[in-house]
This record gives C-alpha cells, sequence and structure tokens, in this order.
C-alpha cells in the first residue's frame, strides 16, 4: 500500500492536516473514531466515502510517524 495514494496533504484542504484522499476527512478523526471504540466495519458504514485501505492507511501513518519522534523521558 503505497500511504500517498491514500493519505494526502494539501494546503487548501482542512488547512495542510493529513486527510484521507482529499476528502476533508481528517486522519486524526478517523483516529479519535478508533479510539472511541468504532470498529472498521462501523467507520465504513457510517462514512460510505471511505475504503478499508482508507483505515489501514491511517494506521500505517499514525504507525510510521510515532515511530520516527523522538519523545523526552519522563523525570
Amino acid at each position: 500500500m503505497e500511504l500517498k495514494d491514500r493519505i494526502t496533504l494539501n494546503h487548501r484542504i482542512m488547512g495542510g492536516v493529513p486527510c484521507i484522499r482529499n476528502l476533508r476527512m481528517p486522519i486524526s478523526t478517523i483516529l479519535a473514531l478508533l479510539a472511541e471504540g468504532y470498529d472498521e466495519k462501523k467507520l465504513l458504514e457510517e462514512h460510505e466515502e471511505l475504503e478499508p485501505e482508507d483505515i489501514r492507511a491511517v494506521l500505517k501513518y499514525a504507525s510510521d510517524y510515532f515511530r520516527t519522534k523522538e519523545f523526552p523521558l519522563a523525570v
């Protein structure tokens, strides 16, 4: 899966935050819904514009993002 095909950053759409395929659906919204207990089936039912590959791309993007960040140690 190519993230660039699923996750888009466009300064004219949602202020440039990462979105699903320029759909004005920020990946942070998908992550929040998953954190609140939505599963893939419910997300796809409630947001017909989404595809299963979009959800996997969001999770991969988030995983890649946090794997490459450095966080300060707690004191």
